[in-house]
């Protein structure tokens, strides 16, 4: 027969306690064992949160920002179902160290009280996070990608009633007067709107995803990993200390807007961003072809030290090469037949440092010798030169940078690296669907900054769990942990 034992109120206590640590959602306990954002957070904002009333606060600093990178990591959508989560989930509440759940307005007067303490830690977080990367993929982490996008505020003039009630007027327009396919609707209604929200002059008007909207702007810089590098608002502030940035609205080409916009925003950011970060040296910058100018390549190449820029070649404008005759991409062909692109055979440094591209004649062979080494021979049937060895081009890009950005076009290099331009748009977009950045019903324009802020900090501390636990196939997205 068994005997009874009566159990103490200490020892249930204690058996309570166990099965609620050994209960715990394994995330959160994943976090808990491996992420200290305490010492994360820099000091100065400790002393800011703590200044007004000492260690007397209602939250913890630590409390307050382990529940806004929550809300981004489980992609809850409103600071109101953020507070729902945390009434109904014990096991939330406890993680973050909340005694009892805040209000909503008090997660709005954080956002907007401690704005320059959030950027300072996401400034520290992409130092600490950058020789992980480098780990990683030097490679990789050593890219500058840079790409710009809008958080569309909720204003009326982002129904799409708004839009679509002026373009069907210029359509009716067009057929009571017959006008021919010259006059463009869309364009025409583009000039028409108002370039900025008549709530809020800060909330833009942008074409962009073949759609208009009213968006505050912001521009973005990721490495090669695809992980934020850089986050720069453009907001009032920005623009007054870039007044060169502010681009005046054209009357039919948003397209031309955004591109004339964006490449007056890219060298301003950039200069800033290293400023920041002295200790980054990236040495290759990535866009799209909305940076190609020549001004842009001599700023990058020159005044940033950057090696290489991949950049396309804006359609609108062709290439030439004082030297010889140039095809699309830059590389030189043949005088008698410019449809025959020469042959690349590599690149040398010369003693001044500087790079030299050598092409010879796409109808010459080497030739094995039976003494010596293999020589070059021209097969040509209508030569060029006299020499047996046919025609060869030497490419000096300092002659011209934007047809020679320290690489050449059209080569495997250049499809390979630039490829890797997609992961700036694929972290927007993670940004904006799974840290719930699109869709925010705010017109305040700090409340927005401070969410995209949280964003890039969300991912930076995605890249420092991933690296403790020595799994970074989740450097992007903790999404596989939860479920």
């Amino acid at each position: 027969m068994l005997s009874q034992k009566q159990l103490s109120l200490a020892e249930i206590y204690s058996d309570c306690t166990h099965f609620f640590e050994s209960d715990k959602h394994r995330f959160l306990s994943l976090l808990e064992e491996n992420l200290n954002l305490h010492a994360l957070i820099p000091h100065s904002f400790y002393q800011h949160y703590y200044s007004a009333h000492g260690r007397h606060r209602d939250f913890e600093l630590c409390s307050i920002l382990w529940a806004l990178v929550l809300q981004r990591i489980f992609s809850i959508p409103t600071d109101t179902l953020l507070i729902t989560f945390l009434k109904f989930s014990g096991e939330l509440r406890d993680f973050c160290g909340f005694d009892r759940v805040p209000h909503a307005s008090q997660l709005t007067r954080f956002k907007k009280t401690y704005l320059p303490d959030l950027q300072s830690l996401f400034h520290r977080l992409v130092d600490v996070t950058e020789p992980i990367c480098q780990k990683i993929d030097a490679d990789k982490a050593m890219m500058t990608i840079f790409d710009t996008s809008g958080i569309e505020a909720y204003v009326t003039e982002n129904n799409p009633k708004f839009a679509n009630k002026i373009i069907k007027q210029l359509k009716a327009f067009k057929k009571s007067h017959q006008l021919d396919d010259a006059y463009d609707p869309y364009k025409a209604a583009y000039g028409s709107m108002p370039t900025h929200a008549k709530s809020n002059p800060e909330i833009k008007q942008l074409y962009i995803n073949g759609h208009f909207c009213y968006v505050y702007k912001f521009g973005i810089i990721t490495n090669g990993l695809g992980i934020v590098r850089d986050i720069t608002f453009y907001d009032a502030n920005f623009l007054a200390a870039h007044p060169e940035i502010s681009v005046e609205k054209k009357s039919d080409s948003p397209d031309e807007d955004k591109s004339l916009h964006d490449t007056k925003a890219l060298i301003p950011v950039l200069t800033d961003f290293f400023k920041k970060h002295p200790l980054i040296v990236p040495k290759l910058f990535i866009g799209d072809a909305a940076f190609d100018s020549s001004a842009i390549y001599q700023s990058l190449l020159g005044e940033l030290k950057f090696e290489k820029a991949f950049i396309p070649l804006n359609q609108r404008s062709g290439l030439s090469y004082p030297d010889c005759p140039v095809n699309t991409d830059g590389i030189p062909c043949c005088p008698n037949d410019p449809s025959l692109p020469m042959k690349p055979e590599g690149q040398a440094k010369r003693k001044n440092g500087l790079i030299r591209f050598k092409f010879t004649c796409p109808k010459t062979k080497w030739i094995k010798q039976q003494v010596g080494k293999a020589k070059r021979q021209c097969f040509c049937e209508n030569p060029c030169t006299p020499s047996s060895c046919g025609r060869m081009f030497y490419i000096y890009p300092e002659k011209n940078l934007r047809a020679y950005p320290g690489t050449l076009r059209g080569t495997l290099e250049w499809v390979r690296i630039y490829k890797i331009r997609g992961v700036v748009e694929q972290s927007i977009n993670h940004f904006k669907d799974s840290f719930c950045l699109a869709n925010r019903k705010t017109q305040n324009a700090t409340t927005l900054h401070a969410d995209l802020l949280l964003a890039g900090i969300t991912q930076l501390i995605t890249v420092i769990l991933s690296d403790n636990i020595h799994q970074h196939q989740y450097l992007r997205s903790l999404k596989p942990l939860i479920a």
